[in-house]
């Protein structure tokens, strides 16, 4: 049975004055797949996601999210719909708990004695649940951000992206800068996030994590899509050589 699609770009295209960032882009991500977005820097990727995401409207092509058309969709209302970018500053309160940034724009409210407050013991519930669902270490709730390692703070944003029901999850170098024990951590966290039927774009120059989680393999080159390739009938030596240039 074929797998549902839940993204497709087609011939996706930004132009800015005589120089074409991204030319005529077409893949389809389905759902619980995890796509590598691959390619050196100027290749396009950031631009791609930009469109993909509705930070910016692609010059020519299409956007599909769930079947329907969106690329004149805003930002906000693709999140809202199920589309979460998690770009390399994670966009964390460092002063915050993980549950205030876990629903942070998002409180929950209750009302006593006609008085509208903070709902903070059903947020606090709500952001364990999380944590547990995602087997996410951290030893509470409560913790400030600014006190929790760099793979914490990345399974923090991606816990925040899950429990607003994203069915789309774009990670930008996710593992960058992440020692070895705690880039296993958030690798294995992608791997949840495809068992829990959540597509991921993966965003990374780390070929040997892309290729321990993707699926999928999709190589842009000076905004051209180069190759689309299955993860396990390719190799890091092919898609390095599709990425610069040669194909030898």
């Amino acid at each position: 049975m074929e797998k549902e699609v839940v993204l497709q770009v087609k011939e996706l295209t930004k132009q800015y004055g005589g120089l074409h960032a991204v030319q005529d882009v077409s893949f389809v991500v389905h759902k619980a797949e995890v796509v590598g977005l691959l390619g050196d820097n100027g290749a396009g990727k950031s631009t791609l996601v930009k469109m993909i995401s509705g930070v910016t409207r692609p010059t020519r092509g299409s956007v599909f999210f769930m079947g329907e058309r969106v690329d004149s969709t805003s930002p906000r209302e693709l999140r809202e719909r199920g589309i979460e970018t998690i770009y390399q500053d994670l966009a964390l309160a460092d002063n915050l708990g993980v549950t205030a940034n876990m629903f942070l724009g998002r409180e929950q409210l209750h009302v006593l004695l006609g008085v509208t407050l903070l709902d903070e013991r059903k947020m606090l519930v709500q952001a364990e649940k999380i944590l547990q669902r995602l087997k996410i270490n951290i030893s509470s709730p409560r913790t400030r951000v600014r006190d929790l390692s760099g793979g914490q703070r990345q399974s923090v944003a991606i816990g925040r992206a899950i429990f607003w029901n994203a069915k789309l999850i774009i990670l930008d170098e996710p593992t960058a800068a992440l020692g070895v024990r705690e880039r296993a951590n958030v690798l294995d966290l992608i791997k949840s996030l495809r068992e829990q039927e959540v597509s991921v774009i993966l965003i990374s120059h780390n070929l040997t994590d892309v290729f321990e989680v993707t699926d999928r393999l999709v190589v842009l080159r000076r905004g051209v899509k180069i190759r689309e390739l299955e993860t396990k009938h390719t190799t890091e030596h092919e898609v390095v050589h599709l990425m610069i240039g040669s194909e030898s």
